[in-house]
């Protein structure tokens, strides 16, 4: 029977009381972060991150020995760094930035309570902890893009001929796109996570937990490509009679799992010994516990400089008017353009659509206009964009890129409706400042946020549909209306400015 030292109720007390701190100063953002462990099927692995720690924690109960927590005072610098990033993140609803800010302090508040000596011990329990954060789903384009790439190479190495425009290709009896479904990421992350615990548990040296976890993350990438191509193989060669059930057959948990099994059995072909038990021997300097002090103190910041910064603004009636038509243009009033773009949260949207006596398309302008910004009401959020995940009947087609059009930067983007394809220009208006990229956005507000200034945010969405004349005459469609419309649409975006309570 394994004695249990003194020293490790001490520590597990530590962890324990250090953890309850944390949570309590941060329960919105850990309740939000177990929410999406509870919900969303790519971070469900969140679930056991907790339970593993703990475990690996008693696991080193024999190398901690009669080690004692040394706490190191300093340890407060990263929390504030990582605290501010969690603030900046609040006042921005970047949910990322706050969940990853969290795990920071937290791992940061175990290390600054346990010391050097002990941290090194768990070194990995505590690495294994960022695990937890949800995190990766920027990772959805690229994965969706080689799924794609590999797809259409490996049908026509196979002698099918295949057309390609972005995501979505076509072969002779059918129509196929790569969504978020066929990106493996919820299977990345959880063969990363299994595979960082295989490799620690049954690993020693260095290099090969690192191999392993290259193969961790290798493995389950190209599974997910090979299982993209047999499904479209497979409804090509049975004219798409059994493609969809053989989807939801060999990718699931149970080709996961046999991806796993595969990757254990390679691993386990190498397998170490472990290396001999050695306790830390125990040190005559007494827990100075009074250097936690400087660690609570930090930890305990930022939520009321949140409160303090984070002050609601007033409700006030706005409104935006259509801009006039230029000359040439006309409006459309009694029309309404099929594609529309969802931004839940704004405090006034316009949508129009206009004509030109040169093209016979129409030009839909939608704009959005914010302030005061929370939770739920944020510009720039997962729910909200040209392509909106809530409306499942839209599909990007072509990944987005920027350009500057009439002195206007925009980001374009080609998207798939069911009434067809449409072309959509959007950018964003920030306190007088006109942005195109989401992540310049956030950073800017957040800079306002910061010095006290209003958050006054729009967004506007240009849209035209792709007709049969191509990309090229639907871009050059946009650039004529924008060109002609550009100072109009500014000084309707800056109109409800006059409204704001001051």
């Amino acid at each position: 029977m394994t004695r249990i030292s003194p020293a490790f109720p001490i520590v597990a007390g530590a962890l324990t009381l250090t953890f309850l701190w944390v949570v309590a100063w941060y329960w919105p953002t850990a309740t939000e972060v177990a929410g999406i462990w509870w919900r969303s099927d790519t971070f469900a692995h969140g679930l056991i991150v907790l339970p593993a720690f703990a475990w690996l924690t008693w696991r080193a109960r024999d190398r901690i020995g009669d080690l004692q927590p040394q706490p190191v005072a300093w340890m407060a610098v990263p929390i504030l760094a990582a605290g501010l990033l969690w603030l900046l993140g609040s006042l921005v609803s970047v949910a990322a930035a706050q969940h990853f800010a969290l795990f920071v302090m937290l791992v940061s508040a175990f290390v600054g309570v346990l010391g050097w000596k002990l941290s090194r011990i768990l070194l990995f329990p505590l690495a294994f902890l960022f695990f937890g954060v949800p995190i990766g789903e920027f990772l959805l384009p690229t994965l969706m893009h080689y799924t794609a790439e590999f797809t259409v190479w490996a049908l026509r190495l196979s002698g099918v001929p295949v057309y390609q425009e972005g995501l979505f290709f076509i072969v002779p009896n059918g129509s196929w796109s790569v969504v978020e479904a066929c990106s493996g990421i919820r299977y990345l992350i959880a063969s990363l996570v299994v595979g960082a615990l295989y490799a620690y548990l049954n690993y020693t040296s260095l290099k090969r937990r690192l191999l392993f976890m290259l193969v961790a993350l290798a493995m389950p990438v190209v599974a997910n490509w090979v299982r993209a191509y047999i499904i479209v193989m497979l409804g090509y060669l049975s004219d798409n009679r059994i493609a969809a059930g053989v989807d939801h057959l060999i990718y699931g948990w149970v080709f996961f799992g046999v991806v796993i099994f595969l990757m254990f059995w390679v691993g386990s072909r190498w397998q170490e010994e472990p290396a001999p038990v050695q306790p830390a021997p125990a040190q005559a300097e007494p827990t100075r516990w009074a250097r936690v002090v400087p660690i609570a103190l930090a930890l305990a910041a930022f939520q009321p400089a949140l409160a303090l910064l984070d002050r609601p603004i007033d409700v006030f009636a706005v409104t935006l008017a259509a801009p006039a038509p230029a000359e040439g243009w006309t409006t459309a009033l009694e029309e309404r353009f099929a594609y529309v773009p969802h931004y839940a949260g704004a405090r006034v949207q316009l949508r129009t659509v206009y004509r030109s006596e040169d093209h016979p398309a129409p030009v839909g302008l939608f704009a959005a206009w914010y302030i005061g910004q929370r939770e739920g009401q944020e510009m720039i959020a997962w729910e909200n964009g040209p392509a909106s995940h809530v409306l499942g009947d839209l599909q990007l087609v072509r990944s987005a890129r920027a350009m500057t059009v009439a002195g206007v930067p925009v980001v374009e983007n080609f998207i798939s409706t069911p009434s067809g394809r449409v072309l959509t220009w959007h950018w964003y208006r920030l306190n007088d400042r006109e942005l195109a990229r989401d992540a310049e956005v956030k950073l800017r507000l957040a800079i306002d946020r910061l010095t006290g200034r209003a958050d006054e945010s729009a967004v506007v969405v240009l849209s035209t549909p792709v007709a049969e004349a191509g990309a090229e005459r639907a871009r050059a469609h946009l650039e004529a209306f924008l060109a002609a419309h550009a100072g109009a649409i500014r000084a309707t975006l800056e109109a409800p400015a006059a409204s704001i309570p001051r």
